[in-house]
């Protein structure tokens, strides 16, 4: 860890991007033969038909193929496989389940791409202070199952919960229908060991939330691949609560469940979660899923779960159902039993796969906005759909303002991808003016790099360059992303090009 605070400081001097064995062309048949001797044949992927399956993430308007995959299936490998990219000056992207929707697992121009999906083992659960340790590539629900006998689980829930991987919730900072109460993925990390773009094994953070000295843990999530790659994660794990309780109100207008959502933190109450769907999102989920749970006609429900003792959650659950039939809605109803509760969360987070049902393609954004400006911020999109004649259905994190718009088209209309990202751009431009952000949970990758430079200062991103390029000195790390570039803004390269400032070169003053 030392390093990285010198690092960090400019305590000690950055290499020089020509540092290492190669020079010219690279020998991809000698980079194999090194991948090789340290995972094995199987376990090196280079015929181009297999590359296929690597080439984008789940943001799949973006291609690139990569010149080899490993896979890695502990630290020492992932060390001993970075260590050669370093040597020979390759770039390397990091990969989990290929979920990611912002093109942050993106493979760029002859890269090696080292994914983690051989890295799903818990390594130790330690139930008295409430931890588990485990691997990158283990799927984020089986958390919850590792230890769910003991009653427990992990609360970050991202609607991808049964198929994305804690190493891509890491990158990326996932949240979920959950984050409202309990926190995104940063607010559970606790340690992590990681792999540095040099091929060096670290730690960061420790057994305790709060550990003293910098942030380093929560510099690293949300990173997306750019400062290293995570190889071990320890998690906070939570008690299951004695009593769950789901609201289900129907409303005639999306304003309405909008404003029922304000009234609700208004009043003090917290619910574990809080989501709504539009009548589109409610009648693609019931014609894939046939639950009977949402009504057809309605142009938007909300879903409010409360958690706790049962008395608290029998007192919060009467104020949210007067709340919500004071705002408009038409009915409110109450699911208590297990089942019935996990019919309408199943709908919920089968939203996004049912968006298939509607249309062959669709794109989904990820923003946020206060929860004061939702209900603008939909007109907005609304009429953003008109102005472009395309489909938006809406599906989102109402609580905490997390928009998951998913724009309809169809890819073999020519075009139609101009056309697309031109109306995501819009939705973001709406996000920030409303005092929001760019990402809530999906990150900022390839996808929305061109709008950085609208949410943040010339000055912020040289100092957030600066960060990353202290850690990733080569640029070696996951190259292209977050930050905009010529190649994908035809904007002026970033301010990671200039002298750093002077506050990184003391240490007193990080």
């Amino acid at each position: 860890m030392a390093s990285i605070f010198a690092a960090l400081t400019g305590l000690v001097s950055k290499p020089a991007a020509s540092d290492g064995e190669s020079s010219g062309e690279i020998n991809w048949a000698q980079v194999y033969k090194k991948l090789a001797d340290i995972l094995g044949d199987r376990y090196v992927i280079r015929r181009k038909e297999e590359l296929l399956t690597y080439e984008c993430d789940g943001l799949t308007s973006y291609r690139e193929r990569p010149k080899l995959v490993a896979l890695p299936n502990s630290t020492e490998q992932v060390a001993a496989v970075v260590k050669v990219c370093d040597s020979l000056n390759i770039p390397f992207v990091a990969r989990g389940a290929g979920t990611g929707l912002s093109g942050g697992a993106l493979p760029v121009p002859d890269c090696v791409l080292i994914s983690t999906t051989r890295m799903k083992r818990v390594l130790k659960v330690d139930y008295d202070n409430q931890q588990i340790v485990v691997q990158p590539g283990i799927i984020n629900n089986w958390v919850t199952q590792a230890v769910r006998g003991k009653g427990f689980y992990y609360a970050p829930d991202p609607s991808s919960q049964i198929i994305c991987s804690i190493g891509g919730n890491v990158a990326e900072n996932s949240g979920g229908v959950h984050c409202l109460k309990y926190g995104v993925t940063t607010n559970h990390v606790l340690r992590l060991t990681v792999v540095l773009p040099n091929g060096e094994v670290t730690q960061l953070g420790g057994m305790v939330p709060e550990m003293p000295g910098y942030d380093l843990t929560g510099i690293f999530v949300g990173s997306e691949g750019t400062l290293g790659i995570a190889t071990e994660v320890t998690l906070r794990i939570l008690r299951t609560p004695d009593c769950i309780k789901v609201i289900l109100a129907d409303f005639t207008t999306m304003e309405a469940a909008g404003k029922a959502v304000a009234d609700i933190i208004g009043a003090g109450v917290i619910p574990g979660g809080m989501e709504i769907m539009d009548n589109l999102s409610i009648n693609a989920v019931e014609d894939v899923t046939g639950s009977a749970c949402y009504p057809r006609d309605a142009e938007a429900v909300l879903l409010v779960e409360m958690d706790g003792l049962e008395v608290e959650v029998d007192a919060n659950i009467e104020k949210v159902r007067k709340i919500c039939l004071d705002d408009g809605a038409r009915e409110v109803t109450v699911a208590t039993d297990p089942g019935d509760r996990q019919k309408l969360w199943q709908g919920r987070k089968a939203a996004f796969a049912a968006a298939g049902k509607m249309s062959t393609n669709y794109y989904v954004q990820d923003g946020v906005v206060p929860r004061t400006k939702l209900a603008w911020v939909l007109r907005e999109i609304a009429a953003i759909a008109e102005k472009y004649n395309y489909q938006i259905a809406n599906v989102f994190h109402a609580g905490d303002g997390n928009l998951h718009p998913l724009i309809l088209y169809d890819r073999s209309v020519p075009g139609v991808m101009e056309t697309v990202e031109a109306i995501g751009g819009e939705i973001l431009k709406r996000c920030i003016q409303a005092g929001g952000s760019l990402s809530g949970e999906h990150g900022i990758g390839t996808d929305k790099q061109c709008y950085m430079g609208q949410m943040f200062s010339d000055t912020d991103l040289e100092t957030m360059g600066w960060v990353t390029e202290a850690l990733n000195p080569k640029g070696l790390a996951n190259p292209g992303k977050i930050f905009p570039t010529p190649r994908m803004c035809g904007e002026a390269a970033n301010a990671a090009q200039k002298n750093p400032p002077e506050a990184f070169k003391n240490i007193e003053n990080f």
